[in-house]
């Protein structure tokens, strides 16, 4: 441990010394002001807008009255800086006015010791200092441990994203902006074969860490699914009773996920699709401005023990696009469900074709952002020219 003493009276850094001294407390240096104090610390009082260096003091010793700067002063240019902030700062003062004290505690000081110095009050409050700097340090390092992990973490989360594809018929794109690092939301999309695609979206209730542990668990069985069962009610109904074999005991929260899950057949000219509870999936066809809605026809996963779905279809002549979005992208705009989705279809609305910088600009723009407290994600499917049909 480091003490620093600071004290414009030489006489008073003795004191302290040789008490510290007989109570093995040995690492320590001094300072005779407030600016000696802050250039140890590494503060450049030119530069203040700059940033310090690393300091390995672990505790200050500050008296309250000196020329030029006075220590509740000092003290609060010391509070200014993040890694400083934290080393406990003790006010040694002469002065007993209580308005002064208070004032020195509202400056950052975490106690005080009065003239002249008691020995056994000194330590005492030190030790106690110390035992804090030392607890609160833990907790930092603990933080900082799980902060390395929850990066990890989301690097893995991320990892399980399926890539774009880029066919002569079928091309399929996404951006995805979590809110925190781990996140709620999953989208996937697997070649079945002869010209069929399996694309699903997912938005898992709440964020933070179990959200993104459930969604890893579906991650997990997801290909298995698609790849078995292939048909959209059969692919949500297996969904449904593999999440809810995940029976919490006395969990006080229900956690389920809205979901589109959709096979587009290319050869056939055809979308089948169910909709639990997802925001409408969007289609747009040839010239056309105004999209066809997929709409939920289902409840949620993981509400019910059983799960009735009812696969719904789309057919199509022409070249178009399909744009599947969880609500983090219709909360950006105000007002009712019929405003937002008017704010989606006049952004989404156009080419078919993938353009990635307007959808980052429209949607994903953190300046436009008023306070992104939910995930964001969207997908988008680009059905090129017809191919012949077997």
């Amino acid at each position: 441990m480091r003490i620093l003493i600071v004290d414009d009276n030489p006489t008073n850094v003795i004191i302290i010394r040789e008490i510290l001294k007989k109570e093995d407390y040995r690492n320590f240096i001094t300072a005779s002001s407030a600016k000696e104090m802050l250039d140890l610390l590494g503060i450049d009082q030119n530069n203040p807008e700059g940033r310090s260096r690393h300091s390995d003091i672990d505790l200050i010793l500050l008296d309250m009255m000196m020329p030029e700067m006075d220590g509740i002063e000092a003290c609060r240019v010391v509070q200014q800086y993040e890694h400083l902030k934290d080393i406990p700062i003790i006010m040694v003062t002469a002065v007993g006015d209580s308005k002064k004290l208070a004032e020195a505690l509202d400056a950052g000081a975490v106690d005080y010791v009065t003239k002249p110095i008691n020995k056994v009050e000194l330590m005492a409050r030190i030790r106690l200092a110390l035992r804090l700097k030392q607890e609160k340090d833990w907790h930092k390092e603990r933080d900082q441990r799980i902060q390395d992990e929850l990066k990890l973490a989301a690097l893995v989360q991320n990892a399980v994203l399926s890539l774009p594809i880029e066919g002569e018929d079928f091309e399929v794109h996404a951006i995805y902006q979590p809110s925190f690092e781990l996140a709620g939301d999953l989208y996937a999309w697997y070649d079945l074969g002869d010209g069929r695609y399996g694309v699903i979206l997912l938005d898992m209730m709440g964020h933070g860490i179990s959200s993104s542990l459930f969604c890893m668990f579906i991650a997990s069985v997801l290909k298995d699914t698609v790849t078995t069962y292939v048909e959209p009610e059969k692919v949500v109904q297996e969904l449904n009773r593999r999440f809810n074999q995940l029976y919490i005991e006395k969990s006080l929260v229900q956690y389920y996920f809205t979901a589109i899950y959709m096979v587009v057949d290319t050869r056939m000219r055809r979308i089948d699709y169910v909709n639990a509870g997802h925001p409408p999936a969007l289609f747009f066809e040839g010239d056309s401005k105004e999209p066809v809605l997929l709409k939920s026809n289902c409840h949620p996963v993981g509400l019910f023990d059983r799960m009735e779905a009812q696969p719904q279809s789309v057919s199509f002549e022409e070249e178009g696009h399909l744009v599947l979005y969880t609500d983090g992208l219709l909360e950006m705009a105000e007002g009712e469900q019929e405003d937002q989705l008017d704010f989606m279809i006049g952004h989404l609305r156009g080419g078919h074709a993938w353009q990635e910088e307007a959808m980052q600009a429209a949607f994903f723009n953190e300046k436009l952002d008023r306070e992104r407290d939910d995930d964001k994600c969207l997908v988008w499917i680009s059905l090129k020219k017809e191919t012949e049909k077997e």
